[in-house]
């Protein structure tokens, strides 16, 4: 064979290898539109910012053929009524925060934080190895959903007050911007809780419609200028050591889903779940200074507190577990590996960084 004749037969072959790959690379990335429905703000860049990261990573993995749009809270829904959205098959997903629906049932609760459960780096241990996201699905697609989890703030502060708490006799009749089921166990101890909206709650501190507001942590919270108005900042949320933000989507949706779209949704979910920790770990000690030079003063919870706390949050898991199965098969997986987490912690971890955090106060860092 002449090189002419070579080279001329190769270009007819390397030419139709390209023309029997075309079919088969589109095929594999089919054309997908997806309408997403966040809980949050926009103005939020930490925890909003997990929906919109979603849809970046997706997009750049199939040259912009899964699609996924994304609207704030209030945009198309509130952001209470994400996951109903999605439900109902109004949107095909939504990034949100189970708990925000207890009311429906309190198993919605625990795949996502509940008084007293695991720090952000137990939850997730429990979620991606303890069989954690296969029970929370397991309850999910009984409400036609699938979740993954989508992000984590850590363990959030404890509220901002305008007057000091020490005791359990200063709960009484406070008035605090509480979310849901933490709300019910303060309300066992003399709370009154107040559902509001994340933008009305400065005005609501500022007029003395409520006493108190707990929202995320420094770095959101120095957004919304709680410190211009309620000066006792008090920690830690022991109602959301971990608080996982989950992606919910659609059951059907994403059962008609090609497999390699499955898999791909669940790696990017799993991503952005690292991702937001990283942002808060990154931005909360920087933000936590400037509160504390604007005026903020940091006060713990006092152990008569959270021992009052714990022993209802116990008293009430006791009642769910005698009349809620769901609840039950969700939180008995997650106190199995509790006590198992903290015990391990306070070998290396604890004091590892108790060491640190005492250089770090002598200025030897």
């Amino acid at each position: 064979m002449d090189r002419r004749s070579f080279l001329t037969k190769a270009s007819v072959g390397a030419a139709a290898a390209t023309t029997l790959a075309a079919p088969a690379i589109a095929q594999s990335t089919p054309a997908v539109t997806w309408r997403l429905t966040s809980s949050f703000p926009n103005s939020l860049d930490t925890i909003f910012g997990g929906a919109p990261t979603l849809a970046r990573f997706l997009s750049e993995a199939t040259d912009g053929n899964f699609n996924i749009q994304v609207f704030a809270a209030g945009e198309l829904v509130p952001g209470l009524q994400a996951a109903d959205a999605v439900m109902e098959g109004t949107v095909e997903a939504c990034h949100t925060v189970s708990y925000y629906y207890w009311g429906k049932d309190p198993a919605w609760a625990v795949p996502a934080a509940i008084p007293f459960s695991l720090n952000a780096r137990g939850i997730n241990a429990w979620h991606y190895y303890g069989g954690g996201v296969d029970l929370a699905n397991a309850f999910y697609a009984k409400q036609g959903l699938i979740g993954f989890p989508g992000g984590n703030t850590g363990v959030q502060m404890g509220g901002w007050f305008r007057n000091e708490i020490n005791t359990v006799a200063d709960l009484q009749g406070l008035k605090m911007r509480v979310g849901g089921f933490a709300g019910s166990i303060m309300e066992r101890l003399g709370v009154v809780p107040q559902q509001i909206a994340g933008g009305e709650i400065y005005s609501a501190l500022e007029t003395g419609t409520i006493d108190a507001a707990e929202w995320v942590g420094p770095y959101d919270d120095e957004k919304l200028g709680f410190v211009q108005v309620a000066p006792y900042y008090y920690y830690p949320g022991w109602w959301e050591g971990g608080p996982t933000v989950h992606f919910l989507f659609n059951l059907e949706q994403y059962e008609a889903l090609p497999e390699n779209y499955k898999s791909l949704l669940r790696t990017a979910c799993r991503a952005v779940d690292a991702d937001m920790l990283q942002k808060y770990d990154f931005l909360n000690p920087t933000a936590i200074r400037n509160l504390v030079a604007a005026g903020a003063q940091l006060r713990p919870y006092s152990p008569e507190l959270l021992e009052a706390f714990f022993t209802t949050s116990n008293e009430v898991y006791a009642e769910l577990d005698a009349s809620n199965p769901e609840f039950k098969a969700l939180w008995d997986s997650i106190k199995a590996f509790r006590n198992l987490h903290y015990t391990y912690q306070q070998v290396a971890e604890f004091n590892y960084d108790t060491f640190m955090m005492t250089k770090a106060n002598a200025g030897q860092l």
